[in-house]
């Protein structure tokens, strides 16, 4: 049904696009040619709407056009977007936090991850970009603003994202 409809469509603007041609043809050999005043006169309209059915004829088909091509890229950003969830569980699956008695975070250890995420974080190019982007969001100044001690900051109920990074850094200190 969809086919069809937008098949006949496509074929409707198509015939409008060429019945547009001999109209602005007519508008202009009027307006070159044309015998009386009269004649004359009706050259302006006729090269409007010649040029009028011309233009949505074409924005008809290039609209026909662009709509399978919107439908293409769509689909296909849809089936990326599949793609990096499922990479996204199948490399962190195993990452889950373990519970440390007395403390109000989780603790994250790199061995908990996919192989491919432990060679990221090893990786001294990549933790190099990691760095950079915990400098620029200055979460270490942020925790170092607190003024805590340690065993106050192990002991504060700390977000999942204060305990991932205090985990990096573990991580991290162990490769260094």
């Amino acid at each position: 049904m969809v086919r069809l409809s937008n098949g006949l469509i496509g074929a409707l603007n198509v015939i409008t696009l060429l019945l547009s041609v001999p109209i602005l043809g007519g508008g202009i050999w009027l307006s070159q040619r044309g015998a009386t005043d009269c004649e004359r006169f009706r050259d302006v309209p006729l090269i409007a709407i010649g040029v009028f059915v011309f233009l949505v004829s074409l924005a008809g088909c290039v609209g026909a056009c662009l709509l399978w091509l919107y439908l293409a890229v769509m689909l296909l950003l849809i089936i990326l977007l599949v793609c990096f969830t499922i990479f996204a569980f199948v490399v962190t699956n195993k990452g889950a936090g373990h519970a440390v008695s007395g403390r109000g975070f989780m603790e994250y250890r790199l061995g908990d991850y996919s192989y491919w995420l432990q060679r990221r974080v090893e990786n001294a190019k990549n933790w190099r970009s990691i760095r950079s982007c915990l400098v620029q969001g200055k979460v270490c100044k942020n925790l170092q603003n607190q003024n805590q001690t340690w065993d106050q900051f192990i002991d504060s109920n700390l977000s999942p994202i204060h305990g991932i990074f205090s985990g990096f850094f573990t991580i991290r200190s162990l490769f260094a």
